[in-house]
């Protein structure tokens, strides 16, 4: 009886394995494809074709191409945040945390992936408010803990930090597109850096010589 157990159990293993492995391989094959035809240009028969499997096995895993293009969208965006988090990991200052995670974020807009599916396709593809929870999801978190380490020394309220981090967010993703739609990729990445890192220099003086920020009631009092 135990032998047969362990039989059944080592055959639902490998079949999971073999599932596992099926999923990973038409992410990756529809991975490469999206990137250099784009959603549009890409046919399943091409997906199944390169990670040599059946449509059969296809629709086991994804009710079709969008479910399919998700999956690659959320593996391109985990490995961007893993990226960032592994660059900002063991900076303490904030303020460097703050430069270090914006290069980190620039460096991955070179990736010609991250630009096409991500920026260029995503929101099309996955419709305006699936595309923003997706994000959300992987990369404003980051964003939060970076904004929230920056402005300690502030007497904020958290609702005031939660607005900061919105603003920030909503500027990345801007920067985002500005960048992966340029023509010189690299000299809009360096034109982006150069201007949030004024933004991040200017409130670091403030902070560093006992500024405050105002607040809605302060901004409310001089109109």
């Amino acid at each position: 009886m135990v032998k047969k157990v362990h039989r059944l159990v080592s055959g639902t293993s490998r079949r999971q394995e073999y599932s596992a492995s099926t999923k990973r391989a038409l992410v990756e094959v529809a991975a490469e494809l999206f990137t250099a035809q784009g959603y549009a240009g890409t046919s399943l028969d091409e997906i199944v074709a390169g990670a040599r499997v059946t449509k059969g096995a296809l629709y086991h895993h994804f009710s079709g191409k969008q479910a399919l293009f998700e999956a690659v969208f959320e593996q391109v965006e985990d490995d961007a945040s893993s990226s960032i988090k592994r660059a900002v990991r063991d900076e303490k200052d904030p303020w460097e945390k703050a430069l270090t995670g914006l290069r980190a974020f620039l460096d991955v807009l070179q990736r010609p992936e991250y630009r096409r599916l991500v920026i260029q396709e995503g929101p099309a593809v996955l419709g305006y408010e699936k595309y923003r929870e997706q994000e959300e999801r992987s990369t404003y978190g980051i964003v939060q803990d970076i904004v929230s380490s920056v402005l300690a020394s502030y007497d904020l309220e958290p609702s005031m930090v939660e607005t900061f981090s919105r603003v920030f967010f909503g500027a990345m993703s801007a920067a985002g597109s500005a960048v992966s739609s340029a023509e010189d990729t690299a000299q809009a990445s360096a034109e982006v850096e150069a201007a949030i890192a004024f933004i991040l220099a200017g409130l670091r003086q403030q902070a560093e010589s006992g500024g405050t920020l105002p607040g809605p009631a302060d901004l409310g009092a001089e109109g």
